[in-house]
């Protein structure tokens, strides 16, 4: 957690107290100000007290800029009632500094009142009141202020954050939700043609089905998984899908992997998924499906390729985007953002996949 995220929270669980700290802080550097400004003529006791209540007229003026002025002003558009309360709380907070200073702080120091100077006079003495209260008023409650919208701003953004991710998780899941029947209904539709026949690896094909399920359900809650388990997942499809089709299916998976390395679950088996779905299934000649799978470094390198013939489509460099590709890229930009590349070709009846991604 950041500092000012620190910051923030302990200014929301203890609001009271981070605005009794931030007005202390403010008091002491007042006192040291004034000490050094009266040198031996003051006391620090004297200082203390004069200063604890000249702020505390300067907070009348600070809050009711804060807490009022502002919000009618910028929030609601109540633009004649801010300018009301702000002349208001200013003149207020004026009034009550001069009164501070001649009827407590000055008797204090030594210093006669003056006769002349009684509470009418102090409160209709305006240009006393601008030149000599207004200005300083003012500049601390701007302190004030712009510290209170620093904190509504990065309430602001910390939700706008909070926001984004949780819809951005609401938006994966769904993502993945639309994978997994899409992959359930293309295998139970291949178990259900061995049942057909009374195949003897229709058992075998269950049981794969079962360990995929299990990763599925119960190994993907988390954003990434271990790359071994994904090629174990793979493998498990690969061998599974195998019991569909005759010896005129051509499978080669080559992987070399230099160090252990985690990634976002299901992306890949989406992909082969994607090639038996496109290659495979519409190909009734000798389909291959060529996967090559290399890590080196910080850089992770998934290419996959299968033959098509002239019904899978127009036989041109860059095929139209299919369904399953477009679902990918989205999951792909959410995890990933701009640490990943996916490039799509399709050259001398080859259909071919290439995913790069970085920085994993």
């Amino acid at each position: 957690m950041s500092l000012p995220d620190r910051l923030l929270h302990f200014h929301q669980r203890y609001r009271w107290l981070s605005h009794l700290i931030f007005w202390l802080v403010y008091l002491l550097i007042g006192v040291s100000s004034s000490k050094y400004r009266d040198g031996k003529q003051g006391t620090y006791g004297f200082e203390f007290t004069s200063d604890a209540l000249y702020m505390s007229a300067e907070m009348i003026f600070a809050y009711a800029l804060a807490y009022f002025v502002v919000p009618q002003f910028i929030d609601h558009k109540r633009y004649l009632l801010s300018v009301a309360g702000f002349l208001v709380s200013g003149y207020a907070s004026c009034v009550a500094g001069r009164i501070f200073i001649v009827k407590i702080c000055e008797p204090l120091a030594g210093i006669a009142p003056k006769a002349f100077e009684t509470y009418r006079e102090i409160m209709t003495d305006f240009p006393k009141l601008l030149y000599n209260y207004f200005f300083d008023m003012m500049a601390t409650a701007a302190i004030f202020v712009f510290f209170k919208i620093l904190k509504d701003q990065l309430i602001v953004q910390k939700r706008a954050l909070t926001l984004e991710k949780e819809k951005a998780e609401t938006e994966l899941k769904l993502l993945k939700t639309q994978l997994n029947p899409h992959f359930l209904f293309n295998t139970l539709n291949n178990i259900y043609s061995l049942s057909f026949t009374s195949s003897p690896v229709t058992s075998e094909s269950i049981a794969r089905l079962a360990d995929i399920l299990d990763h599925m359900l119960y190994r993907c809650n988390t954003p990434y998984v271990s790359l071994s388990a994904e090629i174990d997942l793979i493998k498990n499809y690969i061998e599974l899908e195998k019991l569909r089709y005759d010896e005129r299916l051509t499978v080669k998976f080559k992987t070399n992997i230099g160090k252990p390395m985690a990634i976002a679950p299901l992306i890949l088996l989406s992909l082969v998924e994607n090639a038996f779905k496109h290659g495979a299934s519409d190909d009734t000649g000798a389909p291959v499906i060529d996967i090559c799978l290399t890590t080196c470094e910080e850089r992770f390198i998934f290419k996959i390729s299968n033959t098509v013939t002239h019904q899978n489509g127009p036989a041109t460099g860059q095929p139209g985007e299919r369904i399953g590709l477009n679902n990918l890229r989205r999951q792909l930009d959410l995890i990933y953002g701009k640490d990943y590349t996916l490039g799509v070709t399709r050259i001398d009846g080859y259909f071919t996949v290439e995913l790069i991604i970085r920085n994993c």
